[in-house]
């Protein structure tokens, strides 16, 4: 065994490893940082640390990182070109197959409310609330599923499989609603079809954050979160040509045709991606060693820690330990679950539509607008909210609307105003919710099983408000649905009040960064931090 005079390396009490004092260099403080501690910035950032990290025994040993080789000797010039062209390169082969198979995703879970105006209630005999409970019985499974689900994706570092496989037996399941002929039966297709569908829009999250930098991460949240929005204009559009061309072909309604439709390009859809999807940066094969270089020093230069390392870094209980004890998850959750109660207006959008008054194929062409304009401010939104580096007013300004409108549609029952409301509901909502959804990821950036544990959490949670939101939206309280739209509004409130004591919270917490100070939860100047992260130090994005 080599002794400490030949390793340089001594221990402390308790055989905690401490590095020796040098002439003008700091010593790292003994055992765990706790807030309020102090560290000598300038002095640790260019200490090198190869010892067992004494605040957490199960973590590896931490060093001072170097860019690699082929990254360390480029020009700054020659950098930023070649960067530019991976992100490119990235987005192109992640992004568009993202998109398509959120598409779907949205679409086969939300059909069902397209298929009650395709004769899904009346060939079924559904009576009472049984509608509504098969709404509601899907997010009773997709709850249920989301947390073990992404750190199982994080464990196996294999998300280009995963997520696909996922797909085709969700898009087996949705098909197979068509074979539905009772309650029962419909329920348990539903139950199940939410909770394989689980895996896909947390995982998504987790995997953008996986390949993106925090200035980033915002507007391509929202290119993905786009293809929900699509969704709705889609399912209006093919529910529409389907009940006015395929209604009673080959002996079958509407709706059941809209399920094997859909279902079938779902699959065929799943297994295209295959070949298209990455992994995480270490392991996706298409890349060259420098671009893979390139892509894993980014995003240790933006935040000071590694990311994804290998599937033994990543253990199911201690994320989800990490996640449980940030008070900002907490935050983050609450904020996360009223933007998605005040959402839920969406999982019966069409039935609200048709209370306008005109035909059923009418009424599935005007859902269309609302999500187009969605689209079209989600992006703007968005892409504003990363140009810009600022978070808190690209979310609440856009909620303020969407209380505006949740007032008009419960005010007023004519045609005009209420149609101007149901435009407004979705954009108001929308907009800032995918800018909240990148605000997780930067707030809890690191380390990557807490991030994922975090955000399957977060994601499960916001969507319970939609096993009870069904039930407000019987067709008995239309047209102006009034308790829904009161407890939209509400719910939008608390989201602003949610997101302003975030703010605040994120502001005291850097002004203690600057002072030098060790905050729980964040990548701290005590940690070897590479890069610009090391000359300017981790800060929160507000």
């Amino acid at each position: 065994m080599a002794t400490p005079h030949q390793t340089g390396k001594f221990y402390g009490p308790g055989g905690l490893w401490k590095p020796k004092k040098k002439q003008n260099e700091a010593v790292v403080p003994e055992g765990p940082l706790r807030d309020g501690d102090k560290l000598d910035v300038e002095h640790i950032s260019n200490t090198s640390l190869d010892g067992p990290d004494a605040s957490d025994p199960a973590r590896p040993a931490r060093r001072r990182r170097e860019a690699p080789p082929l990254v360390r000797d480029l020009a700054p010039q020659e950098r930023a070109r070649l960067e530019k062209v991976l992100v490119k390169k990235v987005d192109l082969r992640l992004l568009p197959m993202l998109i398509l198979m959120y598409l779907m995703n949205y679409l086969d879970r939300n059909n069902i409310a397209a298929a009650r105006l395709a004769g899904l209630e009346e060939e079924l005999e559904l009576t009472g609330t049984q509608y509504l409970t098969c709404v509601s019985i899907l997010f009773v499974g997709y709850i249920l599923m989301q947390v073990p689900s992404n750190l199982f994706m994080n464990k196996i570092g294999k998300p280009s499989l995963y997520l696909p496989a996922c797909m085709v037996v969700w898009g087996v399941i949705s098909a197979a609603t068509a074979a539905a002929e009772s309650f029962g039966g419909l329920l348990a297709i539903r139950f199940f079809l939410g909770f394989v569908e689980a895996a896909y829009f947390p995982g998504c999250l987790f995997f953008l954050s996986s390949w993106y930098t925090r200035k980033e991460l915002g507007f391509r949240t929202a290119i993905l979160y786009s293809g929900s929005l699509m969704s709705g204009a889609f399912s209006g559009l093919i529910t529409a040509g389907i009940t006015g061309g395929m209604d009673g072909k080959r002996g079958l309604r509407a709706w059941r045709w809209l399920f094997i439709i859909e279902g079938v390009i779902t699959i065929v859809i799943a297994f295209i991606a295959v070949f298209i999807l990455p992994d995480f940066p270490r392991t996706t094969t298409w890349l060259t060693e420098h671009e893979r270089q390139l892509a894993i020093w980014r995003l240790d230069e933006d935040i000071g820690e590694d990311d994804w390392t290998g599937s033994q870094n990543q253990t199911f209980w201690h994320g989800m330990k990490l996640a449980f004890q940030d008070i900002k998850m907490w935050n983050l959750m609450v904020l996360l679950f009223c933007f998605v109660a005040s959402g839920t207006v969406t999982n019966l959008f069409p039935t609200i539509v048709g209370t306008l008054g005109y035909g059923n194929i009418h009424s599935l062409l005007l859902t269309v607008p609302p999500y187009v304009l969605g689209v079209i401010t989600t992006f703007l939104n968005s892409w504003h909210a990363d140009r810009t580096g600022e978070r808190y007013f690209h979310i609440t300004l856009p909620l303020y609307i969407a209380v505006i409108a949740f007032i008009i549609a419960a005010a007023t029952i004519k045609t005009a105003p209420r149609y101007l409301a149901m435009m407004l509901m979705i954009p108001g909502v929308y907009t800032g919710y995918v800018v909240a959804l990148a605000w997780i990821s930067n707030t809890l950036p690191r380390p990557p099983a807490k991030r994922a544990a975090a955000l399957a959490a977060i994601n499960a949670v916001s969507n319970a408000s939609s096993i009870y939101a069904s039930y407000m939206y019987p067709q008995s309280a239309g047209p102006r649905y009034l308790v829904a739209m009161s407890v939209n509004c509400v719910t939008a409130f608390i989201a602003i009040v949610a997101a302003t004591v975030l703010r605040f919270t994120l502001v005291h917490l850097n002004k203690k960064l600057d002072r030098g100070e060790v905050v729980e939860g964040a990548v701290a100047v005590g940690e070897a931090l590479p890069g610009e992260a090391a000359r300017k130090g981790f800060r929160f994005v507000l």
